[in-house]
């Protein structure tokens, strides 16, 4: 009775506030949302942990990977850009500070800090095989911060965490796992552990905005689903870390074949121009 009365209890909370913080939609999908933490002041804790992590794994300051991912991130920014303007909501991208950075190790990953901080190992470029493939890992990172999945997750670790607690009190009280539940919430580290279900919502939903955003770059769509197949396939037996919180490799690909019509209406809707000479 009291597992179950827990649930109640949560379940009761989580529909409280989603009445007195207000329900959010994501982009594109339209799936509501609760966001408890100020954009502002998430931004600030990811910021202050993407310096941490890049002080200690040192980005690439030049090369033809850094410069291949800088282009393919620019132009799927652009395709933010000009669909957010068109559908009247530009504003909403003033809290974003878009970097793109690489990272040298033979590690199979890539993630996205809220507020469009965006790191790629070097080890996922072999399974991107191409411009097009390295689009769909990038737009689908993309997709997360602007889709704000960080804070959501943050929002329901944080009542997980210690019910009703503030941040700044988690921060006081508990700095370092509530760091270590930053990191888990943007994919960065930690074991999702019970929150395991829920991001697998986030993963399928930010397949979807990055499919759209790859088509609206120019880059061609019916490449996610081979990229996604070969990243289940990259580790043997064992696929990689990556992959532990993402949807089934078959349903995946079914799902994105499925949305190709749909990325290419929104490619003929707001197109962008691809404006780098050096594409293949």
């Amino acid at each position: 009775m009291k597992y179950f009365g827990n649930i109640y209890i949560q379940i009761v909370i989580w529909t409280c506030l989603g009445i007195f913080a207000g329900c959010s939609q994501t982009v594109f999908t339209e799936r509501s949302q609760v966001r408890l933490l100020p954009r502002n002041t998430l931004n600030q804790m990811a910021f202050q942990q993407y310096n941490s992590f890049l002080q200690e794994n040192r980005p690439m300051r030049a090369g033809s990977e850094l410069d291949l991912v800088q282009r393919v991130g620019n132009d799927l920014k652009e395709a933010v850009t000009v669909y957010y303007k068109a559908i009247g909501k530009e504003r909403e991208l003033a809290d974003f500070e878009w970097e793109f950075n690489v990272v040298d190790q033979d590690v199979i990953n890539a993630f996205a800090m809220p507020g469009g901080k965006i790191v790629v190992y070097t080890g996922i470029m072999k399974v991107a095989r191409n411009e097009d493939g390295l689009a769909v890992v990038m737009g689908h990172e993309l997709a997360h911060a602007l889709a704000h999945h960080g804070n959501e997750r943050m929002s329901q670790g944080l009542i997980a965490q210690g019910g009703l607690v503030a941040l700044d009190v988690a921060m006081r009280e508990k700095p370092a796992a509530t760091r270590n539940l930053l990191m888990a919430a943007v994919g960065a580290g930690a074991q999702v552990g019970v929150m395991l279900p829920f991001s697998r919502t986030h993963e399928s939903e930010a397949d979807e905005i990055g499919l759209y955003l790859m088509a609206m770059a120019g880059y061609d769509p019916t490449e996610a689903a081979p990229f996604w197949q070969r990243m289940s396939q990259s580790g043997g037996s064992r696929p990689p870390e990556f992959l532990s919180t993402h949807p089934d490799p078959t349903k995946r690909s079914e799902k994105l074949e499925s949305l190709i019509p749909k990325a290419r209406e929104y490619a003929a809707r707001y197109p962008v121009p691809r404006s780098s000479k050096f594409r293949r």
